[in-house]
C-alpha cells in the first residue's frame, strides 16, 4: 500500500490518498482550528502516480511502467540525476526547460511507450547544482554529454524544450555524434526577455519559500490557466520540496545563494546560437504551441526555416509554451513519427 497526500485547494481539507495495486481511495482529514490538528510532512512516491496521468489523457493502463532513477557523477564531481523509461537503450533522451524536471515528460513517456532518458538538468530537479551558471545551455550542454555517454550513447534524437532546447542546440554543437535528431519544443535563439515575460514572472517573481502546499498550488494554477488542477498538483509534487517546518521550496530554487554567480536572464543573448543552429548537421523538427503563452513567433519561425531549409515544423494549436503539459499525446505522436522515419 502506498500513501500519497494531495492537498486541497481548501485551507482546511487534506486528501489522502492510498493506492494499492494502482487504484485509489481518497480519504480527506479536515483541518482544525488554530492548528489543533496538523498535517505531517507530505510523503511523495515520484513513481506512484503515473496511473493518474493515464487516466487524465486516455492512454492505456495495465500497471507502473518500468521506470527508474540514475545517478550519473561527472567529471568534476557533480551528479545529474535522470529517469531511464524501459528496458533496452535509451532511443530518446529528452530535456526539459527551466524551473521544471524530468518528471515534466511523464504523460509523454507514458504515451510514447519506448525506452528513453529524461535528464534532471544541473540545478533541477534531482541533480547538483550547475557548473557554469543555471541560464548557460553551454555548461549544461556539457554536463549532458556525459550522462548521454553513461545512459544513451545511441539515442536516435534529443529532445529539447525551452531551455532544454538551447541546451540542445549547443550539444549539437560539442558532440555531433550524440545529436542524431534534433527536436525543438517551443524555442528558438531569437527568445528574448518580452517573449518569456510569462515563465519568468512565475519563476523569478515568486517568494524563495512558500508555506504550505495550498499556496503554492494557487500559485501554480494562476500562471497556469491552461492546465488541469490535477496535473498541476502531480507537477509540484515532482517539481517542489517539503521543508522540516512544512514549508515548501521549488527544487530548482534551493542551490539560490549557493551557485557560483551567473548571468541572469536580462543579461543573456540567445541570438548568438542562430549560427550554431545553422550548423546542426542532423535532421531538425521545430514544435510550436499557437496558443499566447509560446514564446516562438512566426519571425522566429522563419529564422529557423532559412537556417535550415529541410526544417519540419509543427504547429500545435492547442498548446501554449508546454507543449508537453498541453498536449502530451499529441506530442508523443509527432516524436514517433519524426524518429521513426526511414
Amino acid at each position: 500500500m502506498q500513501l500519497v497526500a494531495t492537498l486541497s485547494s481548501s485551507p482546511r481539507l487534506v486528501a489522502l490518498s492510498l493506492g494499492v495495486g494502482g487504484a485509489a481511495t481518497f480519504l480527506v482529514v479536515r483541518r482544525m482550528r488554530r492548528g489543533a490538528c496538523r498535517m505531517a510532512l507530505v510523503p511523495y512516491d515520484e513513481f506512484s502516480m503515473f496511473h493518474e496521468n493515464c487516466a487524465e489523457h486516455g492512454i492505456p493502463y495495465s500497471g507502473p511502467p518500468v521506470v527508474r532513477r540514475e545517478r550519473v557523477v561527472l567529471s568534476d564531481g557533480r551528479a545529474l540525476s535522470a529517469l531511464v523509461w524501459g528496458r533496452g537503450p535509451p532511443e530518446l533522451v529528452l530535456l526539459h526547460g527551466g524551473a521544471q524536471n524530468a518528471h515534466t515528460w511523464d504523460t509523454v513517456s507514458l504515451a510514447l511507450g519506448r525506452p528513453l532518458a529524461c535528464i534532471d538538468l544541473p540545478s533541477h530537479g534531482h541533480s547538483d547544482s550547475a557548473a557554469g551558471g543555471v541560464n548557460d545551455p553551454a555548461a549544461a550542454a556539457a554536463d549532458v554529454a556525459q550522462v548521454m555517454d553513461a545512459l544513451a550513447p545511441d539515442a536516435a534524437a534529443v529532445v529539447g524544450m525551452s531551455f532544454g532546447g538551447l541546451t540542445g542546440i549547443e550539444l549539437s554543437a560539442l558532440r555531433p555524434d550524440l545529436v542524431r535528431r534534433l527536436v525543438l519544443i517551443d524555442v528558438t535563439p531569437g527568445v528574448t526577455r518580452t517573449k518569456a515575460k510569462g515563465v519568468l514572472d512565475f519563476v523569478a517573481k515568486g517568494p524563495a519559500t512558500f508555506g504550505s502546499f495550498d499556496e503554492l498550488l494557487a500559485r501554480t494554477m494562476h500562471h497556469n490557466p491552461t492546465r488541469s488542477e490535477a496535473s498541476l498538483r502531480r507537477g509540484i509534487l515532482h517539481n517542489a520540496k517539503q521543508l522540516p517546518d512544512s514549508s515548501w521550496v521549488w527544487r530548482h530554487a534551493r542551490f539560490r545563494g549557493t551557485e557560483r554567480q551567473a548571468p541572469t536572464p536580462r543579461q543573456i543573448d540567445y541570438s548568438r546560437l542562430w549560427s550554431k543552429l545553422e550548423a546542426v548537421a542532423a535532421p531538425l523538427m521545430l514544435v510550436r504551441g499557437m496558443r499566447p503563452q509560446s514564446m516562438v513567433d512566426d519571425a522566429d519561425e522563419a529564422g529557423v526555416v532559412r537556417r535550415q531549409p529541410d526544417c519540419r515544423v509543427e504547429r500545435v494549436a492547442e498548446a501554449g509554451h508546454s507543449v508537453q503539459g498541453d498536449q502530451p499525446v499529441a506530442l508523443a505522436e509527432l516524436l514517433t513519427s519524426f524518429v521513426d522515419v526511414r
